[in-house]
């Protein structure tokens, strides 16, 4: 296709792709079929049933079924003997994961990096090289992004159409273990990057499931108590514990840390009028008894009756009226953020930058929380709206069409997200080349 004296070029046949884990569900294979309409090769690794399962009859599917011991030195003939330029993954601390961007940093080949959107929900993360800790937003200051902002002089990028994707990752997820746990003999070396065995996890949530339409009554009593009550409160946002960002990004080995330093500083800063919400995650299966531990903390502590927990719900149902929220450095606080309510983190997180996140202590914050500058964060979002969110999903069918109609064109640019802002033509339109 031609304008002018310039064409659109589509083609990608010196690329060779290998694709390692990714999220549950079909957006892999969808993903691999686009790129090699390019003109690219795919190649996928396999590490258990449920990854083979949802790459289905695909061409080029690979399974490792070897000891894990065995990965380094399997990758680094597969990168040799395929001549791969481009390695795809999700997250990118899992142990698979790491070692595959530890050699692809030696051999110089591109690392394309896969999240839950910073901006999610109706946003996916894409970045080259790492995300979350290890993501280059963790080197951009805020001075930063608004001269490559002012650079682009781009519009400001339309909010996408609005889907759910809650029932179909927990439907791709239990699908998925289903594979790993019953039909798993190919792959007798299997370890998860989680420390709960799968067994375990999958009584669970299991066990959540039926207890979903209780939960949802009891959550919305919950919820209706604390609007009811009158009473300032602040929000702590609870994470999963074997979610990377806090396993990887986080000085607190369990949640139930994190819950301890919160509930202490609480006590000690906080007006005695004042009371304290634990917002549990949505997707949270019970493994550890939050319940049982925030009481037994808030009784130690001589605050019980100012203490109170949600299990699971919508987060935007209870934060508009918060005077601040803490977190270890969940994605949740840039809904925070762009409310303008005071914000504590603990851990490693793209948004913790000068002038949003609050540096007082922790007794003093909730005594009198220093508020964001609207003004740097309106830049921030931005900026994460003009590079690495794109709009989609991962797990509905509607969400996954978005999100290829925008990806595979930015995946085959040469410039990672950041820098095609302002330095390369916008990442989201093919390359282009003048007719001679």
């Amino acid at each position: 296709m031609s304008i002018g004296n310039i064409i659109f070029m589509t083609s990608a046949t010196h690329r060779h792709f290998l694709f390692l884990q990714g999220p549950h569900g079909p957006f892999l294979r969808q993903l691999g079929r686009m790129l090699r309409a390019t003109g690219a090769t795919v190649w996928r690794v396999g590490f258990n049933a449920g990854d083979a399962a949802f790459w289905g009859h695909d061409q080029g599917f690979i399974p490792f079924n070897a000891p894990p011991a065995e990965w380094p030195a399997t990758l680094d003939a597969l990168l040799r003997s395929r001549n791969i330029t481009d390695i795809v993954l999700y997250g990118d601390t899992r142990p698979i994961h790491a070692e595959a961007v530890k050699q692809a940093r030696t051999a110089g080949v591109r690392v394309h990096v896969f999240e839950e959107g910073y901006m999610r929900p109706y946003w996916v993360t894409y970045e080259r090289g790492g995300s979350n800790g290890h993501s280059r937003l963790m080197h951009l200051s805020i001075t930063d992004m608004a001269a490559r902002l002012a650079q682009a002089d781009n519009d400001m990028p339309t909010p996408p159409a609005h889907w759910g994707d809650m029932r179909q990752h927990i439907f791709y997820g239990a699908l998925y273990h289903w594979f790993v746990m019953f039909r798993n003999q190919r792959y007798p070396h299997f370890q998860r990057h989680r420390a709960l065995p799968i067994r375990q996890e999958a009584r669970l949530y299991t066990k959540r499931f039926l207890r979903m339409p209780f939960q949802a009554i009891a959550r919305r009593w919950a919820s209706w108590r604390i609007k009811a009550g009158g009473y300032p409160y602040h929000i702590a946002l609870l994470q999963l514990e074997h979610d990377s960002s806090f396993q990887a990004h986080s000085p607190f080995s369990s949640m139930a840390d994190f819950i301890d330093i919160v509930i202490s500083g609480f006590a000690r800063g906080a007006p005695r009028h004042h009371h304290l919400v634990f917002k549990g995650h949505p997707l949270d299966n019970g493994s550890l008894p939050l319940r049982r531990v925030i009481a037994r903390t808030a009784q130690t502590h001589g605050i019980a009756d100012r203490v109170h927990y949600l299990h699971g719900g919508k987060l935007a149902q209870i934060l508009g009226d918060a005077r601040s929220a803490v977190t270890v450095n969940s994605t949740a606080g840039q809904q925070v953020l762009w409310r303008g309510i005071p914000l504590k983190t603990f851990g490693t997180a793209v948004y913790d930058k000068p002038g949003l996140v609050s540096d007082q202590s922790l007794p003093a914050f909730f005594a009198s929380p220093a508020r964001p500058d609207m003004t740097a964060y309106r830049i921030y979002r931005r900026f994460l709206l003009d590079t690495s969110q794109v709009p989609g999903g991962f797990y509905s069918a509607r969400g996954r069409r978005q999100l290829l109609r925008h990806l595979v064109d930015r995946m085959l640019a040469d410039a990672d997200p950041y820098d095609a802002l302002c330095d390369l033509p916008p990442a989201d339109k093919p390359m282009l080349r003048a007719v001679p």
